[in-house]
């Protein structure tokens, strides 16, 4: 069964971003652990690795 996933997504900085729906306009991303994590705070342990910053204009 495939799945239909929606990947919600406030980072306005990345290009995958659409900031009028705070969606990804990816079809899947890739998260990874941060290095040196372990403290148990979601901001310490793991980040979007398909993140791109958006070209500046």
């Amino acid at each position: 069964m495939e799945k239909n996933q929606k990947i919600n997504c406030t980072v306005q900085s990345c290009t995958w971003n659409n900031s009028q729906r705070q969606e990804c306009e990816l079809e899947q991303i890739i998260v990874e652990p941060c290095a040196n994590c372990n403290t148990g705070k979601p901001q310490d342990e793991s980040m979007c690795a398909s993140y791109e910053c958006k070209p500046t204009k």
